[in-house]
């Protein structure tokens, strides 16, 4: 019997619930930061978030948000995908990327896009094996000083 819940995290009680998770991946946020940005994105930027809980706690997250561009039309931008440290490997994150797939598909989008750290080379392999994701460009930042 499957008892694992997917549900938005919309108030600020459900958001900081999943801060724990969330600094497992984004371990440069402090709390008060990682609610001011996903605050900020919710309302300006159509970001969304969804955390995956099992027996009542989150122990996977996943942060994205729809978009539009001349490279991938109308398309998914996943930001955040993390599983608790302690329990990767239980297909918890392919839960949730299957649920961005499908809300993506339910919304009348083209795909499903990611970016992810080049250390990063198990999620590589989660992406590509397991997930059958393309690996079809790099991504590039500089920061503005």
């Amino acid at each position: 019997m499957d008892t694992t819940v997917i549900k938005e995290l919309e108030s600020t009680k459900d958001i900081l619930q999943a801060f724990p998770v969330m600094h497992q991946l984004r371990t440069h946020l402090n709390e008060k930061t990682y609610l001011e940005l996903v605050t900020e994105a919710k309302e300006q930027d159509m970001y969304r978030m969804f955390g995956l809980y099992l027996l009542g706690e989150v122990v996977a997250v996943v942060g994205f948000k729809p978009m539009i561009t001349l490279y991938y039309g109308r398309s998914v931008w996943v930001n955040d995908l993390v599983t608790c440290e302690n329990i990767r490997s239980n297909g918890y994150g392919e839960k949730l990327l299957s649920f961005v797939q499908q809300w993506a598909e339910k919304n009348g989008y083209e795909s499903v896009a990611l970016s992810s750290g080049l250390q990063r080379t198990e999620a590589h392999r989660f992406y590509e094996d397991k997930m059958s994701y393309d690996k079809v460009s790099y991504v590039f930042k500089r920061s503005c000083n």
